[in-house]
């Protein structure tokens, strides 16, 4: 890359929403109950496709790294105790899913659903089958950390219909790891993926982070060799996020052993240049796959989407949130759960959806979701395609545009005749172009809730 080019994006790297949702989970509204969000599940239509979030929000310890909501534990009581409420609350909500809404996707994430037991698992995906109509072809993924997982719990998977497992490797170098308080060799990652292939879970995600401790241009070259090795359908390469004043446990590490911008930057670059010259196809900002994933296919057919876990070719018209935490989007409107396991467990004691957050979307919001996602997705966005759609003048975006023309004269984005394109150098600047979009995004309000750009 032009040093010029490296310069100048990291002259302008700063702190913006990730924009897996707009409005983006800050701007989420309280709600005192559950009301709203029963009356939106009401109104949806009677046919539709949809996707199902599962929250296990429990590891047997705690990543310093970590931004997730979770919990360490040892003792599998809680988790039993919780598996409980996750079930109970799929009852509360089953009766507001009509048959007609057919589930296409499953997604466990954490925490660490991993740490499940088999039995447990299978009986939750039993529970959920159970309750609610789903395609023949559904995908149903998990993410795994590989220091818990064992050959009978990946069996498990595999008997309850998992064709796709994401694994959170992070790195492989002993020292990084030993820092961040996830020592992890590189034959628990090896193994897991082995016992999936053999149970016939061939769909292999993997997670990598740039930014952690004491990584430096040669340790990524040998993560990202060693990640290739195992051979891997997708790589996840993102930056570590450091905010100690909202994750306390980030404090733990030693913020002089975190590399600096410039080097932060050329982790991302020897990584992504090693993913993409060994048949790896970047999608989006962070995502790396294989020439012939769907993913990829996707991204050619502009249907790919950008969701809560990251790009994806889910394309339901609904997403039902289960679990402390989770996140859903129905109809108009996203919802969040109560992340605080005491609030959980007391609405679903009362025989109320555990709801916490809520947003509706406004016109204006749709327009501005529209144009974040396909910037995020596809680096580009015509405005004239979107006046149409909507049916707006292109002077709504009178004042987007003036904030967008700080990146325009960087000669790295460009705007000719109506039409957004973020030049291939400069795809980290996605992030950047979005938010002059986002309409409740204030920087010196906002500063201290995001991570940093590039």
């Amino acid at each position: 890359m032009n040093p010029n080019v490296k310069k100048t994006l990291l002259m302008y790297d700063r702190m913006v929403p990730r924009y897996t949702s707009y409005p983006t989970a800050p701007h989420f509204q309280m709600v005192e109950n559950d009301a709203v969000y029963k009356q939106a599940l009401r109104e949806l239509p009677d046919i539709l496709n949809a996707s199902l979030y599962i929250h296990i929000p429990f590891c047997s310890q705690l990543c310093w790294y970590c931004g997730c909501n979770t919990k360490a534990t040892r003792k599998y009581e809680p988790i039993e105790d919780y598996l409980d409420y996750l079930i109970r609350e799929v009852h509360l909500l089953a009766p507001y899913v009509q048959t007609g809404h057919v589930l296409s996707n499953i997604h466990f994430g954490g925490g660490s659903p991993s740490m499940l037991k088999a039995l447990d698992f299978e009986n939750v995906m039993r529970v959920i089958k159970d309750a609610f109509s789903y395609r023949k072809d559904i995908d149903i993924a998990v993410e795994i950390d590989p220091r818990e997982i064992t050959r009978e719990r990946i069996l498990s998977y595999a008997r309850a219909g998992v064709n796709r497992v994401s694994l959170g490797t992070q790195d492989f170098n002993e020292k990084t790891l030993k820092a961040v308080n996830r020592e992890q060799p590189f034959e628990l990652s090896r193994d897991t993926i082995s016992w999936c292939r053999d149970a016939g879970i061939h769909q292999i995600n993997m997670d990598l982070l740039y930014g952690l401790p004491f990584q430096t241009t040669t340790t990524m070259k040998e993560t990202v060799y060693q990640a290739l090795t195992l051979d891997p359908d997708r790589i996840s390469l993102f930056g570590y996020a450091h905010v100690p004043w909202m994750k306390k446990h980030m404090r733990m590490i030693d913020e002089g052993a975190l590399p600096n911008k410039n080097l932060r930057f050329d982790l991302f670059t020897v990584a992504s240049n090693m993913l993409k010259a060994n048949g790896y196809v970047q999608i989006g900002i962070d995502h790396f796959a294989k020439y012939n994933d769907p993913l990829v296919l996707a991204q050619k057919q502009g249907t790919m989407r950008r969701n809560f876990q990251g790009y994806t070719t889910d394309a339901a018209d609904v997403l039902f949130g289960l679990g402390a935490s989770s996140i859903g989007r129905v109809g108009e409107n996203y919802v969040q759960n109560h992340p605080d396991m005491p609030l959980y467990k007391k609405a679903i004691d009362e025989g109320a959806l555990p709801v916490k957050k809520w947003a509706s979307m406004n016109k204006d919001d749709h327009i501005r979701a529209d144009i974040i996602e396909r910037i995020m997705c596809y680096f580009r966005v015509d405005l004239n395609d979107i006046s149409k759609r909507y049916d707006v003048s292109l002077d709504m975006f009178k004042n987007d545009l003036l904030a967008l023309d700080e990146y325009c004269q960087t000669g790295l984005v460009t705007y000719e005749n109506n039409i957004i394109t973020i030049h291939e150098d400069a795809y980290s600047m996605a992030r950047l172009v979005a938010s002059c979009f986002d309409a409740y995004f204030a920087p010196a309000q906002t500063v201290k809730r995001h991570a940093v750009a590039v």
